[in-house]
């Protein structure tokens, strides 16, 4: 059993902040965001859960091959999975930003870091599992039509000036 459990801890990972994020989306979904223009072409509500809990476990489950690959936390894995923590740190603290202090330009300008460090870290996964690279391959994908909403949804609502 015990080789099973670097496995499941580091595919649930990401679900940890996924779950918390959850949290703070939920009331803002029901009373905020609705109040935002959006534009036409994007995803229904329904679908995030669902896209975020597949995105979620195949970039954890991506994390443990290239740890396998490497034989844990060692020297050689210090720049794929360290480029990894910061890109699950970046996607955490997305929502709470979006979200929850209702920043619109600071969530933008994070998602845009988010979508480059994703992009780094398939770069770093790359010659040690293709596999591991390409499970991130619907993140960064998803994370582009993300940005391009997030950019939308901060063009269409300017924020109101403090007086």
């Amino acid at each position: 059993m015990t080789m099973w459990l670097p496995m499941i801890g580091m595919t649930a990972l990401p679900h940890i902040g996924g779950l918390c994020s959850g949290l703070i989306t939920r009331r803002e979904v029901e009373t905020w965001y609705p109040t935002l223009k959006k534009p036409s072409w994007r995803p229904p509500n329904l679908a995030f859960p669902v896209v975020w809990t597949c995105l979620y476990t195949g970039m954890g489950y991506g994390s443990y091959l290239i740890w396998k690959e490497l034989g844990g936390f060692t020297e050689d894995a210090m720049v794929p999975l360290g480029l990894y923590g910061l890109q699950l740190a970046l996607n955490w603290a997305w929502t709470p930003i979006f979200f929850g202090a209702h920043k619109l330009k600071w969530a933008l300008v994070e998602i845009v870091f988010l979508t480059g460090t994703v992009g780094a870290t398939m770069v770093s996964w790359y010659p040690i599992s293709r596999t591991a690279s390409l499970l991130l391959a619907p993140y960064l994908s998803w994370l582009c039509l993300a940005t391009a909403l997030s950019y939308c949804i901060w063009r269409d609502n300017p924020e109101k000036k403090e007086e």
